[in-house]
């Protein structure tokens, strides 16, 4: 096997999770150009054929399936249409995830718990679902973000907690499984890259931040999803248990 072959997922089954817009399009495509057929799951079903499009342009099948991550009944039917589709799972990326930037004193429980629900919670109740029917070599990704390692000026209590908590989600994990179940599992945090979330963020906010990237830029989504396909595939055979920083060097500043 050549290097470049390490990163083929020719055969392999990928499960992506908030697959209806932003970066979850393009590691769907990724995955997918790499190879992959992909279960595409997001609450808003009626944009997963337009990231479908994108799987089947790469030559490759999909299936869609409304999934809300919070519930667990709803992770374990995604799982179930790609085991009764494919007949495997051998990638799961835990995309879905929320934010909101309000201040710690405002914040309602129902606004901070909503957060967890979905980007923590949600990754669990995935992870648990795919650990259930994947084999030796799978590789389960869970997309944090470098606000679990740093703050970023923006009052976001509940979604850097999430993204913390998922680095050691994914370090338990990891160890739990990949020594008895030979399943891998990573973390990848992205800094700043395009997405609905940054749409969001106050005009000029991200302009004021590009002084503490040192790539002096914002990420591309292709950037990232090459990161993600370096985790998912045998090329990173070798990696788990770890948090992957794509940030163009944010978190060294």
């Amino acid at each position: 096997m050549s290097v470049l072959d390490r990163f083929r997922l020719d055969g392999k089954v990928a499960v992506v999770t908030g697959a209806s817009s932003g970066l979850g399009v393009a590691f769907a495509k990724a995955l997918a150009e790499a190879g992959a057929d992909v279960a595409l799951g997001a609450r808003r079903v009626d944009r997963l054929p337009e990231t479908g499009a994108l799987v089947e342009a790469a030559g490759r099948r999909y299936v869609a399936h409304g999934t809300d991550v919070s519930d667990p009944d709803q992770c374990t039917a995604l799982v179930a249409r790609a085991m009764e589709e494919f007949g495997r799972v051998d990638v799961l990326v835990n995309n879905a995830g929320i934010g909101t930037a309000v201040p710690a004193t405002r914040e309602t429980p129902e606004q901070f718990r909503q957060v967890v629900d979905v980007n923590l919670n949600g990754a669990y109740w995935m992870a648990q679902a795919c650990g259930r029917v994947m084999t030796p070599g799978s590789s389960i990704v869970n997309i944090g973000s470098v606000l679990g390692l740093t703050t970023a000026g923006l009052p976001q209590a509940a979604y850097a907690a999430t993204k913390a908590a998922m680095i050691g989600l994914t370090r338990d994990l990891a160890q739990q499984w990949t020594a008895r179940k030979g399943i891998r599992v990573n973390c990848l945090a992205p800094g700043f890259f395009a997405s609905e979330m940054t749409e969001q963020y106050p005009d000029g906010y991200l302009d004021q931040m590009m002084w503490r990237v040192v790539a002096g830029r914002k990420g591309e989504a292709e950037e990232l999803a090459a990161a993600l396909v370096f985790l998912a595939s045998d090329a990173g055979s070798y990696v788990t248990g770890q948090t992957l920083a794509v940030d163009g060097g944010l978190t060294i500043t």
